[in-house]
């Protein structure tokens, strides 16, 4: 009930916002004909309304269908609410204005005539100049984020690293890897488009895979229709998965435990099995070439804040001590600061996603800059500290938002080097 509450009063507030900006737009078009202005109404409170119905829904009623629609409908409700807010700032600068006027008017009308006052009793029209303005400004991030849905929710990009590991085997020297993360296959719409995806991986022939977590978005039953596609990625020294904090089920099922949220995790596990991926659940395993080890390890999530730690480092460590090299699958970033750096200082490598770079930002050679990287210092690429590495794949699917603006999905290509 306080949740309802909550939700209750923030609709309220959002109603009064949509009105005072409905009133804005339709005092700078005084010229639309009747039949127009009732056709803006319906359209915009209908839609309007039609909105937040739908947002209530998709959080308080947790079925198939509103799972399903949930993404589309917290995308529409973030762009319309973007959009509305880039035109704040011009409503409030006209209102300001009319403000000053008003005052000045007031002022004048002590010292001038009665027709003059009849004069400065006039309403003070706004501004048609900033409202326009602020509809063109308010057009710019919805122009952007739907052409980010149009061209970058499946524009995969090839990013190449060498990750030089002093204490590397002779025989793993030039060894390739390839990395995937967060694909979240709930949010697919174009099927081609995702076996093009994993055709560009296929194509770079890597010696051996990682996958580091998120294959679906709630439920295991999401990934029915791409399973014949991840199929493919295969490779000759194997290809290693992980989960993330999405392959649970706890956004659908809760945390708590029941036979239904058992049943998801089972279907998961028998998911990567099927598929071929050697999935590590807090293990690891040796990788051997020409008689020469590395140690390939991989924990269940663990993440800082409200994500859930159901990773046991102390797990997938055991045995793995006289191994010259160790990679550390680990779907949260943070966990590399939050317990691989201060307890395990002989993880030379952690790969992780999670992250998805907020699939908003600025991603060049040399700059790189997403509103996440304020949540997470490692949000996208290769980090350092002392002798030990982190990779965060900024994903190759999507969450929420359909689509990418500068940050495009990745596919990895990683070459092991001595030096």
């Amino acid at each position: 009930m306080p949740q309802v509450f909550t939700f209750a009063i923030i609709t309220v507030l959002l109603l009064a916002f949509d009105l005072y900006c409905y009133n804005a737009i339709l005092s700078v078009f005084k010229n639309w004909s009747p039949k127009t202005k009732k056709r803006f109404k319906f359209s915009y409170w209908g839609y309007t309304i039609l909105l937040i119905i739908g947002v209530f829904c998709s959080i308080y009623f947790k079925t198939v269908l509103f799972l399903s629609l949930k993404s589309i409908i917290l995308v529409a409700f973030f762009l319309t609410l973007v959009c509305k807010f880039m035109m704040l700032p011009f409503l409030l600068i006209d209102d300001l204005r009319r403000l000053v006027i008003k005052i000045t008017r007031l002022t004048k009308e002590k010292t001038k005539s009665a027709e003059h006052k009849v004069i400065a009793g006039e309403p003070i029209s706004r501004s048609s100049f900033l409202v326009k303005a602020g509809l063109v400004t308010a057009a710019v991030p919805l122009t952007s984020l739907s052409w980010g849905i149009v061209s970058g929710a499946y524009d995969y990009q090839i990013k190449r690293v060498k990750l030089v590991l002093p204490n590397l085997p002779k025989a793993f020297d030039g060894i390739t890897m390839a990395q995937l993360s967060d694909i979240h296959s709930g949010s697919f719409y174009n099927k081609v488009a995702v076996k093009g995806g994993v055709d560009m991986l296929l194509a770079e022939k890597p010696d051996f895979v990682f996958f580091t977590g998120d294959l679906v978005n709630n439920l295991t039953n999401e990934v029915r229709d791409y399973q014949d596609i991840f199929s493919k990625v295969k490779a000759p020294l194997g290809v290693y998965s992980t989960l993330g904090n999405h392959d649970y089920g706890d956004y659908y099922f809760g945390r708590e435990k029941s036979p239904a949220r058992a049943k998801n995790l089972q279907d998961m596990l028998t998911t990567h099995k099927n598929m071929g991926w050697d999935l590590l659940m807090n293990e690891n395993r040796h990788l051997k070439v020409d008689g020469e080890e590395i140690g390939i390890l991989g924990i269940e999530n663990w993440g800082n804040g409200r994500f859930p730690k159901y990773g046991k480092m102390e797990l997938a460590h055991q045995n793995t001590q006289d191994l010259p090299v160790k990679l550390l699958l680990s779907h949260d970033p943070s966990h590399w600061r939050g317990e691989v750096l201060e307890k395990y200082k002989d993880i030379d490598a952690t790969f992780s996603g999670h992250t998805h770079g907020m699939q908003f930002g600025v991603r060049l050679k040399e700059f790189q800059w997403s509103p996440v990287e304020y949540l997470y210092p490692e949000w996208a690429g290769l980090y350092r500290q002392q002798e030990q590495q982190l990779y965060v794949n900024v994903g190759y699917g999507f969450l929420g938002y359909p689509g990418r603006v500068g940050i495009l999905p990745e596919i990895t290509i990683f070459t092991l080097s001595k030096s």
